[in-house]
């Protein structure tokens, strides 16, 4: 009964590691430890991008990576990681 228990406090956990995405402090790679190849990577853009096609690039892959649309907070954090620094180098 206890192993029971215990597997079902496991599960809860990881469903809500899973809806919230994982804390900050867990990530493997911080927002701001991005490159600027990386960041052009998460969004799709090329090295001469410009902030119109950045912009472009960010906000179709947000409306699929939001978290109210389904997506996950950290994969929202990477796009606007990207962007931020992205649109500062251009």
């Amino acid at each position: 009964m206890a192993l029971l228990a215990l597997a079902l406090v496991v599960l809860a956990i990881l469903v809500q590691v899973g809806r919230k995405g994982l804390p900050a402090r867990l990530r493997r790679r911080s927002a701001s430890r991005l490159s600027p190849a990386e960041a052009r990577a998460i969004l799709g853009v090329g090295p001469d991008a410009g902030p119109d096609e950045i912009e472009a690039a960010y906000r179709r892959l947000m409306l699929r990576a939001h978290p109210d649309t389904g997506g996950t907070s950290g994969l929202a954090a990477q796009l606007n990681a990207a962007r931020t620094l992205l649109i500062k180098k251009s």
